[in-house]
């Protein structure tokens, strides 16, 4: 059989996935016309955002997770979320949040090893706009997503 793990997998990440209508109703003791409609009245309200896979991260070589604390230059301040949004865009980096305190983003990247990490270091985070970078290297994941590994 054909090996499409690596087109695939950047699909799952993205929403590619659907609930397991069947499952839900089982569990619930429910019928599945009951599951579907209130999945879909979740989802129209926005409550439901997406489905994505829990990965495994070392099995498709994205292993390397690194929270990088950032600050701001004073003249963007006013409007983090432009940089956030940038940031986002990059498929490395899987979480953008704004912080109060000492900084004010907080990314969690994932990459397959700290060679990647200085690369995307060099290339990504290298620009206007951010006057300091902490990296805080995860050793071992516990829990992902709400799901324990």
């Amino acid at each position: 059989m054909k090996d499409i793990a690596p087109k695939l997998i950047p699909l799952l990440k993205e929403g590619y996935c659907t609930p397991q209508i069947s499952q839900l109703a089982k569990k619930l003791k429910q019928p599945s016309t009951t599951i579907h409609y209130n999945i879909k009245k979740l989802e129209k309200e926005g409550a439901i955002k997406s489905y994505k896979a829990v990965f495994d991260y070392k099995k498709i070589e994205e292993g390397f997770c690194i929270y990088v604390l950032i600050s701001l230059a004073p003249d963007e301040y006013g409007n983090p979320e432009r940089i956030g949004a940038d940031l986002a865009k990059h498929p490395g980096i899987e979480s953008v949040d704004i912080c109060t305190g000492d900084w004010e983003l907080v990314l969690k990247v994932r990459v397959k090893d700290q060679d990647e990490y200085f690369t995307f270091l060099k290339t990504v985070l290298s620009r206007k706009g951010l006057t300091k970078i902490k990296s805080l290297t995860s050793l071992k994941q516990l829990k992902t997503e709400f799901v324990e590994i």
